[in-house]
């Protein structure tokens, strides 16, 4: 829940006030590179948004099906692991393209 709230959290103050500026103006009037960089950083933090609630289902769905093995199957080791990944392939798949 920690790693949604600061995705969430970057889209609101990171990513939204240029997107503010962009429809107030009509046109981007941020210097030209940062251009490339909130668009890296829009996509980094809403791709790390919906993959948190991914990862948050999953974890629901294995304490609702098994909840007997719940404390064998999800750790705090694990639970970082996914967190990390998440993070991890968001800004890949953010940062490697643009």
């Amino acid at each position: 829940l920690v790693s949604l709230f600061m995705s969430d959290l970057m889209v609101g103050l990171v990513v939204m006030p240029p997107a503010m500026l962009n429809q107030l103006y009509g046109r981007w009037v941020l210097r030209g590179d940062l251009c490339s960089l909130w668009a890296s950083f829009d996509v980094m933090c809403c791709s790390a948004s919906i993959l948190n609630l991914c990862v948050i289902s999953l974890d629901r769905y294995l304490l609702i099906t098994s909840p007997l093995r719940y404390k064998l199957r999800v750790t705090s080791c694990r639970a970082l692991a996914l967190v990390l990944a998440t993070w991890t392939l968001a800004a890949l798949a953010s940062f490697l393209p643009i």
